[in-house]
């Protein structure tokens, strides 16, 4: 079977042809392209969500409830394993614990929010919040996780949540998650007990 070489070679310079004319814009498609360009380019680009836009919320079950608390005053979170009373202190105190030499107050925020009961499980953590003058722990019965949440999603706080408990919130998600006003329980004094272990 003989080719025909000069059939292929007129295909070739056909398709070459049709090529050139399809990579080689018009020159009203040519100043088109460049209009569209420099209109893209002349928009404002869209608004970034800044990088303080966003808290980091450590999330924990409570009494059935979903709270959180941001995590820059999460010092750590360590197993409730043995506690001592404290005599005198009020209800929400639940004792003291020792954490490396460190004596904190555990406070029960359950009794501090008369939010219902719920007996002690092996799943109960300590929660050890933070700042530069105060440390204090809070009890949670399970730690969630770590999450990034806009803070234009916080809402007010509820209605439903008045008083004592009002007055130590942040806001509320959209997905009902509480988030504790960390600062504000790290001010209070009075859920404070305190004290340092001489070595």
């Amino acid at each position: 079977m003989s080719i025909e070489w000069t059939e292929i070679h007129k295909r070739l310079a056909a398709a070459r042809t049709a090529l050139d004319r399809g990579t080689a814009p018009s020159p009203d498609e040519t100043r088109n392209i460049l209009k569209a360009r420099a209109q893209a380019l002349a928009r404002e680009p869209a608004p970034r969500e800044a990088a303080g836009e966003s808290i980091e919320i450590l999330e924990f079950r409570l009494a059935y409830e979903t709270y959180g608390i941001e995590s820059s005053f999460v010092r750590e979170v360590c197993p409730l394993t043995d506690f001592t009373p404290v005599p005198c202190a009020p209800p929400f105190v639940l004792g003291i614990v020792n954490v490396r030499g460190e004596i904190l107050s555990v406070i029960d925020i359950k009794k501090f929010f008369d939010l219902p009961e719920k007996g002690l499980t092996d799943l109960n953590k300590v929660i050890i919040l933070y700042d530069d003058k105060m440390e204090v722990s809070i009890l949670a019965d399970v730690i969630l996780g770590v999450r990034l949440v806009p803070k234009g999603e916080i809402q007010p706080s509820l209605p439903t949540l008045t008083g004592i408990r009002e007055e130590y919130l942040k806001g509320v998600t959209a997905d009902r998650m509480v988030i504790l006003d960390a600062g504000k329980l790290l001010a209070d004094r009075k859920i404070v007990v305190h004290e340092q272990v001489k070595t």
